[in-house]
């Protein structure tokens, strides 16, 4: 690391403080972060055990399940433990090449599950509307080429934000991330460089993918309601309508915690920082939580299985 005018030339390491003004209560918040992390895990596990050792459930709408309570576990990996051993041990550094490989891990997975997400809103858009070609549309085949396609994506697309960050930015006017983890914006604001690039490219990314995946969802929905509005039948319509809600529900927790965060970090000037990091962190760590429970509650089949696995070691 070498210093010159009061600017540091490409730190070797970097230091997380954690949480900005929460210094002193940063033991306690870790306790219900790492409950949410447990259970986050637990429940996405299950989820995939169940996806996996049940035939009935090797459809479509439960492997793109699957697949999101995949990413769900990777996602919040990638944060917590690290986090944690910030909150509970002071292990506050990290070197340089590592943060951006977890910025890019971090940035990557959101991209992922947004694109997950608008295959679940297409899945349910064929199924609903056009139900007699939903089998021949969505194959085993179909479903491997989304997967790939939506990681590729993801994966494409977040790379330059990493190669901007390590091949312009050579000067930083400090090594202290004011954040739990590699966040984009907050190691591009320690640069003493112009950073406009690496800002718009960000503000890019973000609006290309999720921008471009919410108004694909909302259009899908917009055409089940419409479909399902004008089924004769009272029946098929609750029928059609519930099996919705749980990906509604997804969906709403997903955009709306990451918008009203996203928001609040580049428009609330006002806001404490403090305020801004713990949304940050809520928005990783509340989808990969809530996800497995509302499908479990709201998926009879899942719901069943999952009933007989735990009335099984019961029983023995």
């Amino acid at each position: 690391m070498f210093k010159l005018n009061g600017t540091i030339f490409v730190p070797q390491l970097l230091t997380l403080i954690g949480i900005p003004g929460l210094e002193s209560i940063q033991f306690w918040i870790g306790i219900p972060f790492c409950a949410m992390y447990i259970i986050a895990i637990f429940g996405n596990s299950l989820l995939l055990v169940i996806i996996k050792t049940e035939r009935r459930l090797q459809e479509p709408m439960y492997l793109f399940l699957a697949m999101l309570g995949a990413t769900d576990i990777a996602l919040s990996t990638c944060i917590l433990p690290k986090m944690l051993g910030i909150f509970w041990f002071h292990l506050q550094e990290i070197y340089f090449e590592a943060c951006l490989l977890q910025m890019w891990l971090i940035h990557t997975l959101q991209c992922i599950e947004s694109g997950i997400l608008l295959a679940m809103a297409l899945d349910r858009f064929v199924a609903i509307c056009d139900p007699l070609r939903h089998a021949t549309i969505f194959t085993h085949q179909l479903l491997t080429q989304i997967g790939v396609a939506v990681t590729l994506r993801a994966a494409v697309l977040a790379a330059p934000c990493l190669i901007l960050i390590k091949c312009r930015l050579k000067f930083y006017r400090t090594s202290v991330v004011s954040h739990t983890y590699c966040e984009h914006m907050a190691i591009v604001k320690l640069a003493a460089e112009d950073i406009h690039i690496n800002k718009a490219y960000g503000l890019f990314v973000a609006f290309s993918i999720l921008g471009f995946d919410i108004i694909l969802i909302t259009l899908s929905y917009i055409r089940i309601f419409i479909t399902v509005f004008n089924l004769p039948q009272k029946e098929a319509r609750l029928k059609a309508f519930n099996t919705c809600i749980a990906h509604i529900c997804v969906f709403l927790e997903f955009y709306l915690l990451g918008f009203f965060s996203f928001f609040t970090h580049r428009f609330g000037l006002h806001i404490p920082s403090y305020i801004h990091i713990l949304l940050s962190n809520l928005y990783l760590l509340v989808p990969p939580l809530l996800n497995p429970i509302v499908y479990g509650i709201k998926t009879k089949q899942i719901r069943d299985q999952a009933s007989k696995i735990f009335y099984s070691k019961d029983a023995s």
